[in-house]
């Protein structure tokens, strides 16, 4: 069985809710994941948005969320989630603080990678993390991995 990730509050590259944006109450949605191979110790979420600033010219992948050493045996994460489960550790988003940080594209529709990773071990304390820092240190270490895609537009 393949893992997967999934929202109830949207599906895959359909446009993710407004109350979960800064137009809203930026707050994290409902995430739930199945699949999880048997050797996985750990899981890692990273949440981005590669279309920043501008869908017709990208010029970065945008940041909005990222966590890891969530429990291998976890299927998931509450709406507007506020404690994990033991272990889980965050990294800093690009508004430099951690926890989730909703869509706010300032121009166009965007894409919202939601990436969940089954790794073969429980990552060290990396100290809050970067996206790039997290991949660093799960290089080799992936198991499988899944997406899932949803995409906003303000004043939609």
């Amino acid at each position: 069985m393949d893992m997967t990730i999934t929202s109830s509050a949207f599906d895959h590259n359909e446009p993710v809710p407004k109350l979960y944006t800064c137009e809203g109450q930026d707050i994290s949605p409902p995430l739930a994941w199945s699949g999880v191979p048997a050797r996985a110790k750990s899981l890692a979420l990273i949440v981005d948005d590669p279309d920043a600033p501008d869908p017709a010219a990208p010029r970065m992948t945008w940041v909005h969320w990222v966590l890891y050493n969530l429990p291998a045996n976890s299927t998931g994460l509450p709406e507007a989630v506020r404690s994990f489960p033991a272990g889980t550790l965050d990294g800093l988003n690009d508004w430099q603080r951690v926890g989730y940080g909703g869509p706010c594209p300032p121009i166009g529709r965007h894409r919202y990678f939601h990436k969940l990773y089954a790794l073969d071990l429980v990552l060290p304390d990396l100290k809050k993390p970067t996206r790039k820092a997290l991949e660093q240190a799960m290089q080799g270490h992936i198991v499988a991995e899944a997406q899932l895609v949803g995409t906003y537009q303000k004043g939609r």
